[in-house]
């Protein structure tokens, strides 16, 4: 039986993440985990910090069927205070899914195409803003991601995605949201950023350097997303895999986001560092 751990910090003038889990497997085709992650606010409450840490639990299961692969992941996030117009009790939870497609495999070139489909749904409880009115109530919100991953003669894997959100209670009359979710956790865009807006849609791609023979790569990622509820937003993602024992992987990346506004907080950089362990 094998044993597989992993704990990730990421850096950054707003925020502190941290993020520690674990799964074993259940058998031949199927392996179930638990993670952890906890975000403290550092920007200032009056722009929307929360003023406590906020703590989330994840139970991730993983199926590798014949011919694809399933990942199927609950979520909650305990519960915490938000702060407009006065403090009130939020909280959220959901699942993410993610299924894998082998759609292209030639061995002899060493060549192989993957499509994914993920679809994510969430019900947050959290502050709303309807014309001049704070309701602290509950809110639901979906996610579709369509990708396409390109390997090429085991050295390059080229990567593209879309993604779509969808409120099932309709978006126009919101014209505030304070919620505790982070957007990550619908579908990551490339970018490690804790996003709490509520999203409208993100446009995402990826490039690595891939040297198999010692299990590292170089890779840069990109998204362009737009919100509801915050200014449209560019990522620019540097990274590097490597490995430093026979069962110990690192993962270190630089992020820059940059959004269209002026304010102190369009630009922002992060710092990511993830260790993963097998034993």
């Amino acid at each position: 039986m094998s044993f597989d751990s992993s704990a990730s910090y990421i850096y950054s003038s707003d925020f502190n993440q941290a993020r520690v889990g674990a799964s074993v497997p259940l058998g031949l085709n199927m392996a179930a985990g638990l993670e952890v992650k906890y975000v403290e606010d550092k920007f200032p409450i009056a722009q929307g910090a929360k003023k406590d840490p906020v703590y989330s639990l994840y139970i991730p299961f993983q199926f590798d069927l014949e011919i694809a692969k399933l990942d199927i992941t609950p979520f909650y996030y305990f519960k915490n205070k938000t702060n407009v117009p006065v403090e009130q009790n939020a909280t959220a939870y959901g699942v993410h899914t993610r299924l894998t497609m082998s759609l292209l495999k030639d061995d002899v070139n060493e060549v192989y195409t993957q499509g994914y489909l993920e679809f994510a749904y969430a019900r947050q409880k959290a502050s709303v803003l309807d014309n001049t009115a704070w309701e602290n109530q509950y809110y639901d919100q979906a996610a579709f991601t369509l990708g396409v991953r390109q390997n090429f003669y085991s050295s390059f894997l080229f990567q593209v995605a879309a993604t779509a959100y969808q409120y099932p209670d309709g978006i126009s009359h919101v014209d505030g949201f304070s919620g505790i979710l982070d957007q990550k956790d619908l579908a990551f865009v490339q970018s490690y950023d804790v996003s709490r807006a509520l999203g409208k849609y993100a446009l995402s791609t990826r490039l690595a350097r891939l040297w198999a023979s010692n299990q590292s790569s170089l890779y840069i990622g990109y998204h362009y997303a737009e919100s509801y509820t915050a200014d449209p937003q560019h990522s620019v993602l540097i990274g590097n895999t490597f490995r430093i024992g026979e069962h110990i992987y690192m993962d270190m990346a630089y992020n820059h986001l940059q959004s269209t506004n002026s304010s102190d907080r369009n630009k922002r950089d992060l710092f990511f560092v993830n260790m993963h362990v097998s034993f």
